[in-house]
């Protein structure tokens, strides 16, 4: 989550393509005049801890402290390892829409509700979590030009814990100019939502004075839920290649493929179904597909020049959800003295939306096997827009800063508004700031 885990968006690269990093930072280093010696290789921890704050306006508010370690143990034998420990507050969207007049629902757990102003869009005020990431990784030569690498990860939070190993295989061709990779990784996650899991399409209960008394009412809402926990495993494939095109260019080419089966419905979202007048007549939990296949490219080219180094990437991904994406990511490293810098940061994200997304259901019309009402799978267009400053301290450690400015635009993909939610806002715009310091040592 140091970049962006906590920019929603539905076509996330995956914890795979860190397998193929190596070799693409090796050549880096040449282009930014970085050559550490083999004494500093062999007996010096690298160091890298971080505080990151993450706010969107009115909605999540994160903040993450990461520390990393990296060390090369002699003949490129390097292990590096990662923490991450941050914490989640604030509103979320549940998927319902607004309303002009207020609107009354239950918290996940089931116990107590909570009511929405109108014209508001409905947010859960209750959302919060703490996150505990682990990961350690492990790069070695085998032999001729050969390289292998192998790691695992372990994330938990509140209701949600993710297992996951790694592995890939590089071999350098054409005097180490060229550089060939494959990786894989399985990742196992189990979620145990508060409250339960609810079963597709089972309506809210919302206690309005019905029940005769407590007990009644949580036999109601307990008819809604599943019991126990649910899974899904995720495996990535990584094929990539590294080019050093000249002394000053570097470009790396991937492709990826993935596949999620099990549980992939969000338990807290919720669809809203509306008759013709877009009056809400009922509140139902979402459905998706319990199996989800992905692919994409990437392409990145880092040139150095007299003023500093650029990056620009360029990633498309497509899946079997209909959601087809493009991100344009580019930095520009300014040196301004011996010993700072500034990098200006501009990311471009479009992507189109799931062929399950529905901003609402309407009454009478015939049920869908699966629906989502939630915002981050439709159609949107974001960017990001940032500075990062840093600066070589009298003790070789590097200080860092770096801002930005992040916007998400959600667009109509296609759905005419009936009666009063023609005068709602069913795609509302969100903002975030994030900010974060560093310091390498």
């Amino acid at each position: 989550m140091v970049v962006e885990p906590l920019v929603v968006e539905a076509a996330d690269a995956t914890d795979s393509t860190k397998n193929v990093s190596a070799a693409l930072a090796t050549a880096t280093c040449a282009l930014l005049g970085v050559a550490p010696s083999v004494e500093a290789q062999e007996s010096v921890w690298e160091v890298d801890a971080a505080l990151l704050y993450y706010g969107e306006s009115d909605r999540v508010t994160a903040v993450e402290g990461v520390f990393s370690a990296k060390k090369d143990f002699g003949d490129e034998h390097i292990f590096s390892g990662k923490l991450v420990l941050d914490s989640l507050t604030g509103a979320s969207a549940t998927g319902a829409v607004p309303q002009n007049s207020i609107q009354t629902f239950t918290r996940p757990s089931g116990n107590g509700q909570y009511q929405i102003s109108a014209g508001e869009t409905p947010l859960d005020d209750t959302f919060k979590d703490t996150r505990l990431q682990l990961e350690a990784q492990w790069t070695q030569p085998i032999w001729n030009d050969y390289r292998v690498s192998s790691g695992v990860h372990f994330s938990k939070e509140y209701d949600y814990l993710s297992l996951a190993a790694n592995g890939s295989l590089a071999k350098d061709f054409n005097q180490k100019n060229t550089t060939l990779s494959a990786g894989v990784s399985l990742a196992f996650d189990t979620i145990d939502p508060e409250g339960g899991r609810p079963f597709a399409f089972s309506e809210m209960v919302i206690d309005q004075g019905q029940f005769s008394d407590e007990a009644a009412y949580r036999v109601a809402f307990d008819a809604t839920r599943q019991s126990g926990s649910d899974s899904k495993t995720i495996v990535d494939l990584l094929f990539g290649v590294t080019q050093v095109i000249n002394r000053k260019m570097l470009m790396q080419f991937n492709y990826g493929y993935s596949v999620s089966n099990g549980y992939q419905t969000d338990p807290f979202k919720v669809l809203s179904l509306v008759d013709t007048l877009g009056q809400t007549q009922s509140l139902l939990y979402e459905n998706r597909p319990e199996k989800r296949t992905r692919h994409s490219i990437y392409w990145q080219t880092k040139f150095a020049t007299s003023l500093g180094v650029s990056d620009v990437s360029y990633r498309y991904a497509t899946d079997n959800w209909d959601i087809n994406s493009h991100t344009i990511d580019t930095r520009f490293r300014i040196k301004l003295s011996n010993n700072s810098y500034i990098q200006p940061h501009l990311r471009y994200y479009q992507q189109s939306a799931a062929n399950l997304y529905r901003p609402f259901l309407l009454e009478g019309a015939e049920l869908l096997q699966y629906a989502s009402a939630d915002y981050r799978l439709g159609e949107m267009t974001t960017y990001t827009l940032g500075l990062k400053y840093g600066m070589t301290l009298s003790s070789d450690n590097e200080l860092a800063f770096r801002l930005e400015y992040y916007q998400q635009t959600p667009e109509n993909s296609g759905f005419a508004a009936p009666g009063i939610l023609q005068q709602q806002d069913l795609y509302p715009s969100l903002s975030a700031v994030i900010a974060q310091v560093s310091y390498s040592f």
